[in-house]
Parts: structure tokens; sequence; C-alpha cells
């Protein structure tokens, strides 16, 4: 896989997923009701944009490793398994939330 699609396409995917879902499951508003309208959508977004963040947040480290060392996917995931177990799996998680 090339690394710059691991960051982008299903941090996408997932949000995409998560805000068609959100959209569902939240109480329907009435469309006249400007303000209720924007409260749904916001609630909508900020979830997608968090999930999509947290739920990604592995392949960002996998890519930006695979940059620094030219690495293949897997044995940059298996070289940091080795060397910090599961803890890359959560290595600048506290980044993407703020980027969100």
């Amino acid at each position: 896989l090339d690394a710059a699609i691991l960051k982008t396409a299903p941090k996408y995917m997932v949000a995409v997923v998560i805000k068609d879902y959100m959209g569902q499951w939240l109480a329907p508003v009435d469309p006249a009701n400007k303000n209720a309208v924007l409260v749904k959508s916001a609630k909508v977004a900020v979830t997608a944009g968090i999930a999509g963040a947290v739920l990604t947040n592995p392949l960002d480290v996998v890519r930006n490793e695979m940059f620094k060392t030219e690495e293949g996917m897997m044995p940059c995931m298996a070289r940091m398994t080795r060397e910090t177990g599961a803890a890359w799996l959560f290595r600048g998680i506290n980044k993407n939330w703020v980027a969100v």
C-alpha cells in the first residue's frame, strides 16, 4: 500500500460511515428549526471527526514510520510491535484529537 493512502482514505471512510449512522441514530429535527438542524449537524460532524481520528490513528503512525524508514507496511508494524509492544497503536493520538 502507498503510505499516503493510509492517512486519507480510511479516515474519510470511517467518518462517512459514522456520519451516516449518527444521522439515522439521532432524533429527527424539524427542518424549519435552523438551530436544531445546526446542533444535530454539529453532533454528527464532531462524532464522525473524532471516530475517524481515533480509529485510524494506528494507520497514521505506520504511515509516518514508513516515510521515515522506507520500510513496507507489515515489516514496519512488526518492528514497532517488537520495540514498543502495542503502545505504538496509541502514539500521537493526542495530536489527532486536537486536529479534530
